[in-house]
């Protein structure tokens, strides 16, 4: 089965969702989420499916939220906001990337170039990441107009890291993802699909309610550190961040402008769609913003 923004691939005993609006760099909009709710309720139906691999069309596995769809969604609003009508609509998306979470199948997602903001709620709420050398995984909402959902950044790479990440929006590369244990493995680019599926065949050589209870031991343990709590505290300060006078006036901004919004936005960090694309540090520069970069 296969939508307009969601590719659904059942071979032998691996599931193949992708995610397919490359011209937008995979960027989330109400269509993509009801597409994969339903492409994923499939995979989870069908009992010759073991294991679940997302991955994204192009170069980008997902630019996050698109900022000009969301923007102008604010702006509809007529300057008032209902901070529970809020939370309600942004926790369906939410549930979208708690799903992969609570799954009864192990996920993998395969990632490469931008994998930011919304998309990086995707690829964390996975059970296994394996990411392309030069992918850039951050949440550049940090900086202005966001918290992360799903608040998983604490829960895979500790206190010190989430900190350095979120008090900064900087990104990491696939290599420093694996150093930090985000991430199981780096490779390059033409290599990535195939060391992805070759690790998705590797899980799927156990049985079924074995990786079910590996996963349930494991997510457990997660969940009993205050998980759900913490994703609800995350969904309602993301709405705090939104419309907050910083945040209004961003969103006005960049429904005016966008790309010069978020240049405004990334230009003194010297990332994203600021700066060259180089390493430095433990750290990567993005590529040139478009009109959906990146949140």
């Amino acid at each position: 089965m296969s939508g307009a923004t969601v590719i659904a691939e059942f071979e032998g005993s691996v599931a193949t969702l992708t995610l397919n609006r490359p011209e937008r760099r995979n960027a989330l909009v109400p269509e993509i989420f009801e597409e994969f709710d339903a492409a994923f309720a499939t995979a989870i139906a069908d009992d010759a499916v073991k294991v679940i691999r997302l991955r994204g069309s192009g170069p980008d596995f997902c630019a996050g939220y698109d900022i000009g769809w969301a923007a102008e969604l604010m702006a509809g609003a007529a300057g008032t906001w209902d901070p529970i009508s809020d939370f309600g609509e942004l926790s369906r998306f939410v549930s979208t990337y708690t799903a992969l979470w609570r799954s009864p199948k192990p996920v993998i997602a395969q990632v490469q170039g931008a994998c930011v903001g919304g998309g990086s709620d995707l690829a964390l709420c996975a059970d296994l990441v394996i990411c392309a050398e030069d992918a850039r995984i951050g949440y550049p909402p940090a900086r202005v107009w966001g918290a992360p959902t799903t608040a998983m950044w604490f829960y895979r790479v500790g206190l010190e890291r989430a900190k350095r990440l979120l008090l900064t929006g900087d990104p990491v590369d696939g290599r420093t993802a694996v150093d930090w244990g985000l991430a199981s493995s780096a490779h390059a680019e033409d290599e990535l699909d195939e060391a992805a599926l070759a690790l998705c065949e590797r899980v799927a050589r156990l049985p079924s309610d074995q990786l079910r209870i590996s996963k349930l031991l494991v997510n457990t343990a997660v969940e009993q550190m205050g998980l759900g709590t913490v994703q609800t505290l995350g969904g309602l300060l993301d709405g705090i961040a939104r419309h907050s006078p910083v945040g209004a006036d961003f969103s006005r901004r960049a429904s005016a402008d966008l790309a010069a919004a978020l240049r405004e936005r990334d230009e003194p960090f010297g990332d994203y769609g600021s700066g060259p694309r180089t390493v430095t540090s433990a750290l990567i520069d993005g590529g040139r913003p478009t009109d959906e970069e990146e949140g």
